[in-house]
């Protein structure tokens, strides 16, 4: 239907504002042994040793190719998600990894990262490209703590309902990699180009902050433990390391990083924009509602499907046809349901229960093209799916109830694939009602 064509172009819109090789085109330069970031020049007195680390990090390396001279350059060490591969330069390394969940190769790409790291001189610069993913394809866990230990932490955690500060909070605390720690032991100069897919920009939780001085403290991570109901829950390893921290037997993680220059060169608010001035010229009145949005997944759908509502009945606060768009990132608390699905899936599915028998039309997507554990980016519903479901003999409230949402809306035909993107910058929802 021409609805879910305008969405599809506008979802690709998106994308390519949120292009990992065309933000470090813009951002980077090199002119007479110089490294430009922005307005900032950096002299290269040694070799520029690359370190990249997320699911945008090969496109990433090969814009940096393109402008960095082959001379100047270093060591190099390319980490992403298993498929993203098909943009990487050919004369790097590179290691793909396991992602929501680290596995061996995420250990692996984190010992060889901190070894690169360790060797670099004073007179050189340790360029490191940071995107979404780092947090689970980047891992070295610190003390006993096994790689095993490390995985069954991280799955208590997302199905926690932990936002994604209070997942990072912790993994800063069980690394010798996160939380600024891989950054303290460079000798030179530390540069980090950063695709954001984290709500406001905070450096500190981008991939668990590799590069970031770390505010939060073992005391942090304890709290988060307590709150989501997990500390008791956790492998014995991780529960005695947290407990040192706390008692000053540990050293917390690096409070300041004076040889580290870190810049936001993509993120969401940009991508929101991008979809908003494009819905303009599609003839819609459009607008970034937030790009802030945070919470369970089906409940805030439902406080968005009220202001659907809102415009269809009553023209406001935007008149049609309107175009809304919603940035940040939602979360869903699995807790032991064997259900399948995401965040963008939960919402897509939870919102065609408010905007039934409306002429509307939302997609719920993550930028990096999977959501939660799956293969889709989310899911694309109008007026007529619940409908759809209900003819399929599907009881929505239970599939919600059970976390089920990949396998109802794919019933129906309502699921939204992308393909890897080899971005991301947080999830979002676009809505158009006639």
């Amino acid at each position: 239907m021409p609805e879910k064509d305008t969405l599809f172009k506008l979802v690709g819109k998106a994308l390519e504002s949120a292009d990992p090789y065309l933000a470090v085109k813009r951002s980077l330069m090199f002119k007479e042994g110089k490294l430009r970031v922005e307005e900032t020049e950096f002299e290269i007195k040694g070799k520029v040793h690359v370190l990249a680390i997320g699911k945008a990090s090969c496109k990433m390396t090969r814009a940096l190719f393109d402008v960095l001279p082959e001379e100047t350059i270093g060591k190099s060490l390319v980490v992403t998600k298993y498929g993203y591969t098909e943009d990487s330069p050919k004369r790097v390394r590179v290691i793909e990894a396991g992602h929501p969940v680290p596995d061996e190769n995420s250990l692996l790409a984190g010992k060889l990262g901190l070894e690169l790291a360790k060797n670099v001189k004073k007179e050189d610069i340790l360029l490191t490209l940071i995107s979404g993913g780092g947090s689970a394809l980047f891992v070295y866990p610190t003390g006993d703590i096994s790689l095993n230990d490390l995985k069954i932490t991280n799955e208590l955690l997302l199905r926690s309902g932990a936002t994604i500060r209070e997942i990072n909070t912790v993994r800063k605390h069980i690394s010798r990699v996160k939380g600024g720690r891989l950054a303290k032991v460079v000798k030179g100069t530390v540069v980090s180009l950063i695709i954001s897919d984290v709500i406001g920009n905070d450096v500190s939780s981008i991939a668990s902050g590799i590069t970031a001085p770390d505010p939060t403290t073992y005391v942090d991570a304890y709290e988060v433990l307590v709150r989501r109901g997990i500390l008791e829950k956790l492998p014995e390893s991780v529960r005695e390391h947290i407990e040192m921290g706390l008692k000053g037997l540990i050293e917390e993680t690096p409070k300041s990083l004076p040889n580290v220059h870190n810049f936001i060169i993509a993120d969401n608010e940009k991508a929101c924009e991008a979809v908003a001035e494009k819905a303009r010229e599609l003839g819609f009145n459009s607008a970034v509602m937030t790009t802030t949005l945070e919470g369970e997944a089906k409940e805030i759908a439902l406080a968005v499907g009220s202001i659907v509502e809102e415009i269809a009945k009553k023209d406001r606060p935007l008149k049609r046809p309107a175009l809304m768009i919603f940035g940040g990132e939602w979360t869903v608390t699995v807790g032991d349901s064997k259900g399948l699905g995401g965040p963008n899936q939960e919402f897509a599915l939870s919102i065609a229960r408010k905007i039934a028998g409306l002429n509307a039309t939302v997609v719920a997507f993550d930028t990096d093209g999977t959501d939660g554990p799956t293969k889709v980016a989310g899911g694309i519903v109008d007026g007529e799916t619940l409908r759809k479901l209900e003819e399929a003999g599907i009881d929505i409230e239970e599939v919600l109830k059970n976390h089920d949402s990949y396998r109802a809306l794919k019933k129906v035909g309502a699921l939204l694939k992308t393909g890897p993107t080899g971005t991301n910058v947080n999830s979002m929802v676009v809505v158009m009602v006639r």
